[in-house]
């Protein structure tokens, strides 16, 4: 079990490097959604947003996927059995899961549209959904350590 605790510690640091990027991105584009496009402004948060994305957030949603199916197979498969596939706490980490991997993807359209300079979305927009991430991190991380409905 050892290697769980490993695997464990491996998976929260993947996934605290993922959550800065996906919080961090969409402040970034609340500024730059202000910047004239063409701009040496705007061609600065291009890079950055860039880097931010394909750096620290692509490698690092990766990393914590394959160490949380690790983490699937090890519980499935020696701790809990696999019928804790099928609780609600599960389920509820399940369903966050997939809305940060979708909010990843729709960040990653997002900066697409910067680049091409057809973003439509104001600072507004930008500052008020880079708190969505967070919210579901906390339901996540409330499902999963009080087991909530077992």
């Amino acid at each position: 079990m050892q290697w769980y605790d490993l695997v464990r510690g491996l998976h929260i640091l993947a996934v605290i490097a993922w959550m800065a990027g996906i919080m961090y991105l969409p402040r970034l584009f609340a500024y730059h959604a202000d910047a004239v496009p063409g701009s040496e402004m705007d061609k600065t948060f291009q890079t950055m947003e860039l880097k931010l994305y394909r750096i620290i957030m692509g490698p690092a949603m990766i990393v914590a996927f394959l160490l949380g199916l690790t983490l699937i197979w090890l519980d499935g498969s020696a701790r809990l059995g696999w019928g804790f596939l099928l609780k609600p706490w599960m389920i509820t980490k399940l369903i966050g899961v997939v809305f940060m991997i979708g909010w990843h993807h729709f960040l990653g359209a997002a900066r697409k549209r910067f680049v091409a300079g057809t973003n439509t979305r104001s600072a507004r927009f930008w500052k008020m959904t880079n708190e969505l991430p967070f919210l579901a991190a906390i339901v996540m991380v409330i499902a999963v350590t009080t087991e909530f409905g077992s």
